[in-house]
């Protein structure tokens, strides 16, 4: 993996910044397959703020044309453990009656977030709903749910950078890596 400045925060890495890239690639390869012969526009939707770095990394990889779109949702606060009730801060402009909506996610963890959003979303009217995640925390999964594309399992601890974030730091690394567990534990008491 090369030798990396990591963060005096950060356990260890889970993915370089060229990893991620890879990873982008991957991803946007896959939408470009599945979405070939679509004759619509395809909706690609990022949920604020974790997931924008892969959105807009994959979204500007695709060759395939989309429209895009933000939402922000949140079930964390400051805490590290998702307290599974979704509050939408900022929802969607743009209608998904009729569409194949495509949400890019950062993480699927409890699955929580992803279950609401695609129940909220298909009840709107949309045809399709694909998901891609940059990871995927199968270990810690509360609800039967996963992504169409998962591009990274990664076990069960507290990771940030590139989007990730714990009480809103950490996003800017251009890696991702592990959050040393004190960082964490000392807020949370």
């Amino acid at each position: 993996m090369g030798t990396f400045d990591i963060d005096k925060d950060l356990e260890s890495l889970v993915l370089s910044a060229e990893q991620i890239a890879e990873k982008v690639a991957e991803a946007a390869d896959w939408l470009d397959k599945k979405f070939a012969f679509t004759h619509d526009t395809p909706l690609a939707v990022c949920v604020l703020k974790g997931s924008v770095f892969f959105f807009c990394d994959v979204v500007r990889a695709m060759k395939t044309p989309v429209q895009v779109d933000f939402m922000s949702v949140t079930s964390y606060g400051n805490s590290s453990e998702s307290s599974g009730e979704l509050e939408i801060i900022m929802d969607l402009t743009a209608s998904v009656a009729g569409r194949s909506v495509i949400l890019i996610e950062d993480i699927v963890d409890s699955g929580n977030t992803l279950s609401k959003i695609k129940d909220m979303i298909l009840k709107r009217g949309a045809r399709s709903f694909t998901v891609v995640t940059l990871l995927d925390k199968p270990s810690r999964r509360k609800l039967p749910i996963k992504a169409d594309l998962s591009c990274c399992e990664v076990g069960d601890e507290f990771i940030v950078g590139y989007g990730l974030d714990y009480a809103q730091k950490y996003r800017d690394l251009p890696y991702i890596g592990i959050l040393k567990r004190e960082i964490y534990e000392k807020n949370s008491r």
